[in-house]
């Protein structure tokens, strides 16, 4: 078989694709109504489009599964099922640079509006790099070592940027927790416990998806890990999943904006949850 049929040869399970596109279409619909609720646009946008993202990426997946050999299949899985948790991850960016800003920026090793400006532009080159490492291993049919090294770069450097983010966010909230501020109170407030609980479990499982990704490419698209549709499903399509569900649950508007009676109520983090002295 040629490098072009073995590249193509792929059948996904059916029952799995359908899975997850109804599983990203409700996830997306919750987004939508909460990003209303809330008015956390930005948060909103991220998440919907990372779910558009991935039921295209799916629907590739299904195409492929009524035909193993369909081009235009594997083009839309590869490039949409690898660039989706980029959408995640400027999401989990922004709510960080907001909390801090929020909570007491005094004690941050940088200034909240850095957050957004350092880890979007890193979180871009990331979708770059991966987006052109996707598309031209579909214009390569699979074959291209460019290909694959500029996914590996993409899903790399996205590894990089958020473990350094991990490290800043352990930190802070380390230095918050021991602050004064933090002491003033008996209790975190249940939601603000929420919210970070959740986003870092979030943070946790696109990690470990892109530790996988990293291994399933060191192959290339020829090899066998990108094959194995057991780890495909679980690695890569129940860890993302998860991780949605998880920025659903945990979503910042539950500190940073609320509702009544048709208004909104819109207020700092302390006015919000009632953690005493959250802004000096």
């Amino acid at each position: 078989m040629s490098h072009r049929l073995l590249c193509f040869a792929l059948r996904p399970v059916l029952s799995a694709s359908i899975a997850f596109i109804c599983l990203y279409f409700v996830a997306m619909c919750l987004h939508i109504a909460l990003g209303i609720l809330w008015e956390s646009w930005w948060f909103w946008g991220c998440m919907i489009a990372g779910c558009i993202d991935e039921i295209i990426g799916y629907g590739g997946r299904t195409m492929l599964f009524y035909n193993p050999f369909s081009f235009p299949g594997f083009t839309t899985q590869i490039v949409c099922i690898t660039t989706a948790p980029v959408f995640y991850c400027a999401a989990i960016y922004v709510t960080m640079a907001k909390l801090v800003e929020n909570l007491d920026p005094s004690i941050s090793r940088i200034k909240p509006r850095l957050y957004n400006w350092i880890f979007i532009s890193c979180d871009i080159v990331s979708l770059v790099l991966q987006g052109v490492g996707g598309a031209m291993s579909t214009t390569n049919t699979g074959t291209s070592q460019v290909a694959v090294d500029l996914a590996l770069a993409g899903l790399g450097f996205q590894v990089a940027t958020l473990m350094i983010f991990c490290s800043l966010l352990v930190d802070y909230l380390v230095r918050y927790f021991q602050s004064s501020q933090s002491r003033a109170v008996s209790a975190v407030s249940g939601r603000l416990k929420t919210c970070l609980g959740f986003m870092g479990l979030a943070i946790l499982l696109i990690l470990a998806r892109c530790a996988y990704r990293v291994d399933e490419l060191s192959e290339g698209y020829l090899g066998a890990l990108i094959h194995n549709e057991p780890l495909f499903i679980g690695p890569e399509g129940v860890l993302i999943i998860c991780s949605v569900y998880a920025l659903c649950i945990g979503h910042p508007g539950l500190i940073f904006n609320r509702t009544g009676a048709g208004k909104s109520s819109k207020g700092s983090l302390a006015e919000e949850v009632g953690v005493a002295g959250a802004r000096k």
